[in-house]
């Protein structure tokens, strides 16, 4: 993806479809577009999958604390949302298995009767899976439940082994986005949705948007606007009719980041009781344990929801009844904050008891089309479901949606030995071909081919760091990255998951992305020192000591 050439043709073309939001759900609606022969554009305010879509769990499920309150409560609308997450759960591994996997997750059971209740309950998940179940559920005894997780509580009863997925989030949206341009789509980070255009009748005629790197303004003309902007969907929907009413309700949730050796298990840990009533999570991710994650209501302000030094508290106090070995403060490392955007139904009910599912709304006044609400899992779902109805909007009911089978970019012709081929190919390490295979898939040799033109390029970025050199460079020629942020917490996942070498390996990557996007010195030294002083605030934030920053910088 070239951003020049994309700026070029959203100036001089004209759209079927213009998608608002460059999320999950955005971008499975661009997909969803090439899938049946429409032109789209997607425009996003700063990168792709740069708020909710990259801040989530990283689990692909159905929702146990779903089925549980579908089986408290006789909700059959809670029932039948898990029994569709779990078929899409198979479909989101099957379109990028390097990108996606099963996860074995360990229930801790304190007492023979919760083991009992836990095993009848996650026995329910497996029924519901059916055919597409990633592994079925066992009730282990506490010596067999040790064995696969030493570092648990040696206070437990037993433990339920129950199997749901995981992803890498920020990268498959990437890959989501890739796909769709590949097909013909447009896609443009960096790129802020200013106004609507209106006819005398105020239906939407254009969409007024400026480029945010060069401040230059277009219009992006198109039949119809989808509001994919998650969170924020009740600022757009009101630009395009302030007689609207406000659908949307936001919480905020955190996860903190430990070192993987606190924990060292393939299996995850699903905490199952905590004072608020919501689930925990602690999961092996990227080499490092995520923690998480809260809840809590907040309004939506414009700046990027953050740890607090009450959220590490919480988390901790609630994970360490479950750690042998206590975590201390000192041991985090990381950490994020994502919006949730919840669809509104009952006003006081409390954020933790509104269903994760979603809905099209058609403005019958201004015409635009809104995908409100839903989760990672579902993505593909409520993109279908918005395209369908574009497509009665447009007369077009005979193209139904092809994207339960569409590979995405890297998935295609991937295996799970596919690093082997790698390795034996072009001669790499083990660690970096794993690397390689699992971020990039069948792209990988695209990378690799930058390090046979400048075997410079094959160093790594820091003593402690598998990515290399090469991969900033083809995350600013082939992945649209403009900003050091755009590399760091989205294209590597860093930032969120390793302050201290995120900040670490920055000057390279400034370096490098300076060599690619033209900056002069002085911007170089201004986007890294601003860079710089985000994460100081993240960690500061944190309530972690500064001294401990400097120790790890």
């Amino acid at each position: 993806m070239n951003r020049s050439t994309q700026l070029h043709l959203a100036r001089t073309q004209h759209f079927d479809v213009c998608i608002i939001g460059g999320g999950a759900t955005g971008a499975g609606c661009l997909l969803d577009t090439r899938s049946r022969g429409l032109n789209a554009i997607l425009i996003e305010k700063r990168d792709f999958a740069s708020e909710t879509s990259s801040k989530s769990t990283k689990l692909i499920h159905g929702g146990v604390r779903y089925l549980e309150q579908a089986v408290k409560q006789a909700d059959l609308h809670q029932y039948h949302m898990v029994k569709k997450a779990l078929r899409e759960r198979l479909t989101l591994i099957r379109n990028a298995p390097h990108l996606a996997h099963p996860l074995p997750l360990l229930t801790p059971c304190m007492s023979w009767w919760e083991g009992v209740y836990y095993t009848a309950g996650l026995k329910m998940y497996d029924t519901l899976s059916g055919d597409l179940s990633l592994g079925k559920s066992e009730w282990l005894d506490k010596d067999e439940a040790l064995k696969l997780n030493p570092n648990l509580t040696h206070t437990i009863h037993s433990a339920v082994k129950y199997y749901d997925g995981q992803l890498n989030d920020a990268r498959y949206n990437l890959s989501l986005v890739k796909t769709a341009a590949g097909r013909g789509a447009i896609a443009l980070n960096h790129t802020e949705a200013v106004d609507f255009e209106k006819d005398e009748t105020g239906k939407l005629t254009g969409l007024l948007v400026r480029d945010r790197l060069t401040g230059e303004t277009f219009a992006v003309r198109s039949r119809l606007f989808i509001n994919a902007t998650g969170p924020f969907a009740d600022w757009l929907r009101l630009r395009a009719n302030p007689a609207k009413a406000k659908r949307m309700r936001v919480s905020k949730g955190v996860h903190i980041i430990v070192p993987g050796e606190l924990m060292p298990s393939e299996a995850a840990v699903l905490v199952p009781k905590t004072d608020d009533g919501r689930v925990v999570f602690i999961i092996p991710y990227n080499g490092k344990l995520m923690i998480g994650t809260t809840e809590t209501e907040t309004e939506l302000t414009g700046a990027e929801p953050v740890v607090e030094s009450s959220d590490v508290d919480y988390l901790l106090e609630t994970v360490n009844r479950y750690f042998q070995t206590p975590i201390s403060r000192d041991q985090v490392i990381a950490g994020f904050g994502g919006l949730r955007p919840l669809l509104q139904a009952d006003p006081q009910a409390d954020t933790k008891q509104l269903v994760r599912d979603h809905e099209v709304e058609v403005d019958a006044v201004s015409g635009l089309i809104s995908i409100l609400g839903g989760k990672w899992t579902t993505y593909r779902l409520m993109a279908q479901d918005t395209l369908d109805v574009c497509c009665e909007q447009l007369g077009l009911t005979d193209r139904p949606s092809q994207t339960e089978h569409i590979r995405l970019s890297g998935g295609e012709g991937y295996s799970l030995d596919y690093w082997q081929t790698l390795v034996t190919t072009y001669e790499l390490s083990e660690p970096l071909a794993r690397h390689l295979a699992q971020f990039y898939g069948t792209e990988a040799p695209e990378v690799i081919k930058l390090i046979q033109e400048n075997p410079e390029l094959a160093e790594p970025l820091a003593g402690n760091v598998v990515q290399v050199k090469a991969e900033v460079v083809f995350a600013v020629r082939q992945e649209m990255a403009c900003t050091l942020k755009d590399v760091l917490a989205r294209r590597f996942s860093l930032e969120l998951t390793d302050w201290p070498t995120t900040y670490r390996v920055s000057e390279e990557v400034s370096t490098l992305m300076a060599r690619e996007l033209g900056w002069t010195d002085e911007q170089c030294h201004r986007y890294l020192a601003d860079y710089h002083d985000e994460l100081r605030q993240f960690w500061a934030k944190a309530g972690l000591q500064q001294e401990e920053w400097r120790q790890t910088s």
